[in-house]
């Protein structure tokens, strides 16, 4: 494992901790104005399309496909010292820059059609002039502005994907902020002059997307990057991307369907149940993003070069240490947001239109979602190394599977627990992901966990077991919680975490976890 990897790691870590904690910010700031009520359920609803379409195309499919084939061409261009990859670059942009021009004046003209399909709840309430008529008139009409939002992130995604293939990491990692910073603006200096306040809340949205396409464009043009577009269907890196990019829109989303589908079953359910779900799983998003998408975002494009170069053992030893690092982060961040869930919301949500009733609704989707953490983190290491070999028919095949499942535990899940039915379902299906793509790896040959990192993560459960047990000691009840002041929360909250960090270390050393398990891959035997 080089060095260079490792840093790369670090420095998107911590660009998206940057991002993350503004955008913990943003949902104080959304909670604040709307609580979780009727206007925020459809907010977020005309938020969660364009951002469906974000992460299952131009941040997913589209980057799992065309990373390794500018990756394949970038490495020839280094050995032969040609030209090709500008050439790819603009036969690429130019024909992205067609097709989601006109998928997103279609979403703009067609937002009804959209909110009829993700929320058939409010369409049918719409039809019989039902309590729901008002969410599908105002939903239609924030989606219109929402939507746009697809068109930015596309290029943003492309222009990211193109930026760490060339190794500027921290560059696409810092663009998300700039969109938290465009939502805040508005929520703050827009809002009050709206008698309505989540248009302002979507104009943040399309203010965001603008600003994260801008800012992308200078290290474009430095980086030697910034071409002109053109049309190019049938040029053979596009022809290879399109081969790639069409099972891959389902292999590498299946979490985002799951997600999408939770939405559209809300929408029938008690209104608050969208936003539930949105703010547990943003809390979810923190530490995933945070060590799961970030080593994610580096590991590709170096796998990617390593299949090109056939070196196996160290493709394998790459991924073997990629689930070390999300294991190392990820089985403390949930033991302490088990156990410190209901704390976390009061002290980051609860205030103006959030009631105690959202704290404890709240928690108890992301008691559900966290159950699933692991293997939302796990997805996002093992994914890359069938799209990195160009793999993409067995991923989507596992997908497929996931979803089906997916929609099946919905069904027999929502009825009885209702919104909470649907957290519990995407967990169950992520880790049905994540088991068959572990077993696709190692079926193939192409990966299997070594022993030294099984006994390195039963050393980080037992340890992660410890933290919480201190934590939950060390934590009052819910009552005594809801009695303290603001500052007297934030302080017993603050001795919450440390307690939990310094348990956590110490039983690292005692367990004998030394910086040589996560520094290099380890190369032992399976």
């Amino acid at each position: 494992m080089s060095k260079k990897l490792i840093k790369s790691g670090i420095i998107v870590s911590a660009m998206t901790l940057i991002s993350r904690v503004l955008g913990l910010v943003r949902d104080v700031v959304i909670a604040n104005i709307m609580g979780a009520g009727a206007s925020a359920d459809v907010f977020f609803f005309a938020n969660k399309i364009p951002n469906f379409l974000r992460r299952l195309f131009a941040e997913g499919a589209f980057a799992q496909a065309f990373v390794p084939v500018l990756s394949e061409y970038h490495t020839l261009d280094e050995a032969n010292n040609t030209n090709e990859t500008r050439k790819l670059i603009a036969q690429v942009s130019g024909t992205l820059g067609v097709l989601i021009s006109l998928v997103t004046l279609f979403g703009v003209i067609a937002s009804s059609l959209f909110v009829a399909l993700f929320g058939p709840g409010w369409f049918l309430d719409w039809l019989n002039d039902g309590p729901g008529s008002e969410k599908f008139d105002l939903a239609s009409t924030l989606l219109k502005i929402t939507f746009p939002y697809l068109w930015f992130v596309s290029f943003t995604a492309l222009s990211g994907a193109i930026l760490n293939t060339y190794g500027r990491f921290a560059v696409s990692a810092f663009t998300p902020v700039l969109l938290n910073v465009g939502i805040i603006a508005c929520a703050i200096y827009l809002a009050p002059l709206m008698d309505e306040p989540a248009f302002a809340l979507a104009w943040g949205v399309f203010l965001g997307g603008l600003l994260q396409f801008a800012f992308q464009i200078p290290f474009l043009y430095r980086s030697g990057a910034l071409v002109k577009p053109t049309w190019s269907w049938h040029a053979p890196g596009v022809a290879k991307i399109r081969k790639l990019i069409v099972p891959a829109l389902i292999g590498v989303s299946a979490t985002q369907i799951n997600l999408l589908l939770d939405t559209v079953i809300a929408s029938m359910l008690i209104t608050g149940s969208i936003s539930w779900l949105y703010y547990a799983n943003r809390l979810l998003e923190f530490p995933l993003g945070l060590f799961g998408i970030g080593i994610a975002t580096v590991i590709l494009p170096s796998l990617a070069k390593l299949h090109t170069k056939k070196d196996t053992e160290e493709f394998s030893d790459t991924i073997d240490w990629g689930l070390r690092i999300v294991s190392l982060f990820g089985w403390p961040a949930l033991a302490g947001l088990m156990v410190l869930a209901q704390p976390i919301i009061m002290v980051l949500f609860m205030r103006g239109e959030f009631t105690q009733n959202e704290v404890l609704q709240v928690s108890y989707a992301l008691f559900a979602y966290l159950s699933g953490l692991l293997s939302f983190m796990f997805i996002k290491i093992l994914a890359p190394g069938y799209y990195a070999r160009q793999d993409t028919k067995t991923p989507v095949k596992i997908a497929i599977k996931a979803i089906v499942a997916n929609i099946a535990f919905n069904l027999m899940l929502a009825p009885f627990f209702g919104y909470l039915g649907l957290a519990i379902a995407t967990s169950l299906s992520a880790t049905l992901n994540a088991l068959m793509l572990y077993h696709g790896l190692k079926s193939a040959n192409v990966f299997q966990l070594s022993r030294k990192t099984w006994w390195f993560i039963i050393r980080l459960v037992c340890s992660a077991a410890v933290m919480a047990v201190v934590v939950y000691q060390v934590s009052p009840n819910f009552d005594v919680w809801l009695s303290y002041g603001f500052s007297q929360q934030i302080t017993q909250l603050l001795l919450c975490i440390t307690s939990g960090i310094a348990s956590y270390l110490l039983c690292l050393y005692l367990f004998g976890i030394r910086l040589s398990d996560i520094k290099v891959a380890q190369k032992t035997s399976s």
